[in-house]
């Protein structure tokens, strides 16, 4: 081969290989391990939050005309373009499967971090191994208060915790009835007996002081996972309460509103602690019986006609997997998207780095997804810069009906009886 021909043999390989973006030896892949319930009571949920995640990895790896960090850049810009690999496995709602799990993504897989695990009792668990190997955490959706009260160094949080969230049953019920909206007494709880109901009826039953035109009426624990309510309803039945705050996973929430049903119990407000009664599989197994129970929320689709990034992010999930997001999902986005971001800027995947990023985050309300004022971590790793919203599932839809001033939909007021 003639010299020149060689050189232009060479030169033309070289820009084949270094078209199009393809991985050098300085950009390798960041391994993110994700921990969630696919099978279980949660699956449906556990499903529809991986896939939130797989939307957030797909647009931090591809370029996407959104106001969110790392949408417009391909891969993490000061990683040389390194794309991110979710790596996710199914704890099956387990706390001892979630532990290994979390050894197993730290130890085989070498991940950078770990997101998780939507039950606060695994995230408790799986936690404490990355804790203990010092690797970051982050969740998006567990939200059992003492999560963050462990003196852990590498757990964070940008969800709101059950005590900040229980506070906003209370505004709620308090602004109804000085609005003359409703005339509420008498308050029972009833909540499943993991880490995560727990925590909620703990901190629910902190607030009765602050609140005192409140009584507690009832306080009842069932075992998670149970297959039947009926003891647990009939003593709701005897209560009387006017209004019954929940913290049930999907499976029995749906049991829960059957039974509520059979037995006629219909008070005048169904209050729950979000995951199962607004999840997508909740409204497809019951349809109309899912409806006008509210939800203490974190997020909403009614959000997107005031803040279009709401909209954009929930039409790319509708493309994708062919369903409307819901607000779990919708956390656990802005969960990975913050440890994704905190990577980019320590320009690293050293553990330490990732930390000492994590702590220096200090995202805008406009750079996330969530109805929030930004993101930001206290010395606990909780995000200091959440707030809590209503909805109600009206026509099989969750609406946003508090706070007032910024309703997508009437409340509906009481619950109408069953049909």
């Amino acid at each position: 081969m003639p010299k020149h021909l060689a050189i232009v043999v060479i030169l033309c390989l070289f820009a084949l290989l270094t078209a199009g973006g393809a991985p050098s030896a300085q950009t390798p892949e960041v391994k993110i391990g994700a921990i969630f319930p696919l099978s279980g009571p949660a699956a449906k949920s556990g499903e529809d939050t991986v896939n939130a995640l797989r939307l957030a990895v797909e647009i931090v790896n591809g370029k996407f005309d959104l106001p969110l960090p790392l949408a417009k850049t391909e891969g993490l810009p000061r990683l040389g373009g390194a794309k991110v690999k979710l790596t996710v496995t199914d704890h099956q709602g387990q706390p001892e499967v979630g532990a290994a799990d979390a050894e197993r993504l730290i130890t085989r897989e070498k991940v950078a971090a770990i997101v998780g695990a939507y039950y606060s009792s695994v995230a408790a668990t799986s936690s404490q191994v990355a804790e203990r190997y010092g690797i970051p955490y982050v969740t998006g959706e567990s939200e059992a208060s003492n999560l963050t009260e462990r003196g852990f160094k590498w757990f964070f949080r940008t969800t709101p915790s059950s005590f900040t969230q229980a506070k906003d049953y209370f505004d709620f019920l308090a602004d109804l009835n000085k609005r003359g909206r409703a005339k509420v007494k008498t308050i029972a709880i009833i909540h499943e007996n993991t880490l995560w109901g727990e925590e909620l009826a703990k901190s629910a039953k902190k607030y009765f002081a602050e609140y005192p035109q409140f009584t507690l009426v009832a306080d009842i624990a069932y075992a998670n996972g149970t297959t039947d309510l009926t003891s647990e309803v009939q003593r709701l039945l005897t209560a009387k309460p006017d209004v019954v705050l929940h913290a049930c996973y999907e499976g029995e929430a749906i049991l829960l509103t059957k039974t509520y049903k059979l037995l006629g119990f219909n008070p005048q407000g169904t209050l729950t602690h979000g995951a199962g009664f607004v999840s997508s599989k909740f409204r497809e197994a019951l349809k109309d019986d899912s409806n006008y129970f509210l939800a203490r929320e974190h997020w909403s689709r009614d959000l997107g006609k005031t803040k279009p990034v709401i909209r954009a992010v929930n039409d790319l999930y509708k493309q994708r997997f062919s369903k409307e997001m819901d607000g779990t999902p919708a956390r656990a986005f802005t969960g990975i998207m913050v440890l994704l971001d905190a990577i980019n800027r320590a320009g690293s995947t050293q553990p330490e780095g990732i930390r000492k990023a994590l702590t220096e985050t200090n995202l805008s309300a406009d750079q996330i997804i969530m109805p929030w004022p930004g993101i930001k971590f206290d010395a606990k790793g909780q995000n200091t810069m959440s707030r809590g919203i209503i909805v109600q599932n009206q026509a099989q839809n969750p609406r946003l009906v508090w706070p007032f001033e910024g309703a997508s939909a009437d409340l509906i007021w009481p619950r109408p009886a069953w049909k």
